[in-house]
């Protein structure tokens, strides 16, 4: 038996067809299954030694010891996290800091799963968040990735909020 969905393998157009999906949802679910995780060493050079550049504040992921500083001014309440970025499988990186705010601090730790297909990065949060394009091949200027910028953006603005809340060990 030929498909109809034509360059889709038997089973995927079958399925689709059973289920009602059109072409393009068939397609969708293909391509999606042709990205592969990021490498552990493709993410220590996409991260390491780079400040990640956020609406409200920023993360520098330093070689040294995998240190991961920040500091936020989200809804105009500073604060700053201090602790290490850790990758934990294949295109999966986490950061995990303390973070110190005038009511107190806490832990936390945030991490992000990526993969490629072609020249395309595709990057969502974990545990549940929606995949989006986080680097076009020909990087575009809204791409998240044009945020990350190599060196320390993050050390003057953290010792500034640092010193404002008092520093916490």
């Amino acid at each position: 038996m030929k498909s109809i969905y034509r360059g889709i393998p038997l089973a995927i157009a079958l399925a689709a067809s059973i289920a009602g999906a059109s072409f393009a949802e068939a397609a969708a679910g293909r391509a999606e299954r042709k990205t592969t995780p990021l490498t552990h060493a493709e993410l220590y050079q996409l991260y390491g030694q780079k400040s990640w550049l956020w609406k409200e504040g920023a993360g520098y992921f330093s070689v040294q010891a995998r240190r991961f500083i920040a500091w936020s001014k989200e809804n105009g309440k500073p604060s700053y996290g201090v602790g290490r970025w850790f990758i934990t499988g294949p295109g999966k990186l986490c950061f995990r800091a303390e973070w110190h705010a005038r009511d107190g601090s806490s832990p936390a730790t945030t991490c992000f799963s990526h993969a490629k297909r072609g020249g395309v990065i595709y990057q969502r949060r974990e545990p549940d968040g929606a995949w989006y394009v986080f680097k076009n091949a020909r990087v575009r200027p809204d791409d998240e990735f044009a945020k990350l910028r190599r060196g320390n953006y993050v050390g003057a603005s953290l010792n500034r909020i640092e010193a404002r809340l008092g520093r916490v060990e």
